[in-house]
């Protein structure tokens, strides 16, 4: 879709940086159900929603987008959340089967643990692609002072990968791909972008990115034919 940032009227915390501040996106696709080919095709926006604020874990609160029963099925997309979770809200233990848990952390830092034993840490511009598989029990809780922000996507897995062993894909944010040109600066979560690929490995052909527009400046990304795809806007205010 061609993507362009209109500097006026973004929605910003701080509105003295009204018409300067940019605009910022993650974008996130999928083949379903007809696997991906060569052809690309241009795309018109279907449905515009506004995420929801939520209760989840234990004092948390999320912005669910994806995944609400009015939203509808968008597969092997399951939900979206963005969370901005404060100390000592979180996570605590809870399962996850038949499908993978993609964290990427925008500030604050999470702390991660498992019934294996795996623990760690992600901070801001890291990345947690986890597959549950057959199925883990884990933990998420911020491990700072300071508020934990991030976006957290499930995808399902096709019938063949459900009962595959758990497996973790962890990045730091260093070796998250990022690449810039034209007033836009794309960070490479999964798949390509602006020339550049991101090494993680998906089961579903999976791409999803985080673009982040200087006002005025335009975006065209290919999306493969027959993919699913959405628009998340974290800040600011697009026309597609």
């Amino acid at each position: 879709p061609r993507m362009s940032r209109r500097p006026s009227g973004a929605l910003l915390v701080s509105l003295s940086l009204l018409s300067a501040a940019k605009a910022v996106r993650t974008c996130a696709m999928s083949a379903s159900p007809s696997p991906p080919s060569a052809a690309f095709s241009s795309r018109t926006v279907d449905r515009v929603v506004l995420s929801e604020a939520q209760e989840e874990g234990v004092g948390a609160v999320v912005r669910r987008s994806i995944g609400r029963p009015d939203v509808g099925r968008l597969s092997p997309f399951l939900m979206l959340d963005e969370f901005n979770v404060p100390p000592p809200a979180g996570f605590p233990d809870h399962p996850h089967r038949g499908m993978e848990t993609v964290t990427f952390m925008l500030s604050g830092r999470f702390a991660h643990e498992d019934f294996t034993g795996s623990k760690g840490f992600i901070g801001p511009g890291d990345l947690q692609w986890m597959t549950a598989g057959r199925g883990i029990v884990h933990s998420e809780m911020p491990a700072a002072d300071t508020p934990s922000h991030g976006l957290q996507l499930w995808v399902n897995l096709k019938r063949a990968d459900k009962m595959c062993e758990p497996a973790y894909q962890e990045l730091k944010a260093a070796d998250v791909p990022v690449v810039s040109a034209k007033g836009v600066t794309a960070t490479v979560i999964a798949g390509s972008a602006l020339g550049v690929d991101s090494p993680v490995y998906t089961r579903q052909p999976v791409h999803y990115y985080k673009f982040d527009m200087e006002p005025s400046a335009v975006l065209h990304q290919p999306i493969p034919e027959g993919f699913n795809a959405f628009v998340y806007v974290l800040r600011g205010r697009v026309a597609v």
